[in-house]
């Protein structure tokens, strides 16, 4: 059975439920405010170092290859304990996994360079 609170002032009658909803609501309205507006009042110009739009196609570039290189390191960490791991097991199809991944991390660790040596960048 629910509760009713009867408000002697008006006539609307509300339940528990409908309060609990209100002040929901209210919190989620405040706590958005309160964000935007720390949002705008935080914010802070960013200024470009050079002058150069070329300069910075290229920073952003060699960042984006050392996340690649650094993700080619990973990979071929774990393809050495692959092929350590089958050779201490005899597992034929693991080494070949291993070896497939060794392989793989070195293409990806060196993908610049090898693309520079080709002649795509």
């Amino acid at each position: 059975m629910k509760k009713v609170f009867h408000n002697s002032m008006s006539r609307n009658v509300r339940t528990r439920e409908q309060l609990r909803r209100d002040c929901r609501a209210s919190r989620i309205y405040f706590s958005a405010a309160l964000t935007l507006a720390a949002c705008a009042a935080l914010t802070m110009t960013a200024f470009a170092s050079g002058s150069d739009p070329l300069n910075i196609v290229n920073n952003l570039s060699d960042f984006i290859f050392s996340i690649i290189k650094a993700l080619g390191v990973i990979i071929l960490g774990w393809g050495i304990v692959q092929v350590g791991m089958s050779i201490q097991s005899h597992d034929a199809s693991q080494r070949t996994q291993g070896f497939l991944c060794l392989f793989g991390g070195l293409m990806i660790a060196f993908s610049k360079e090898i693309l520079t040596t080709i002649g795509a960048i």
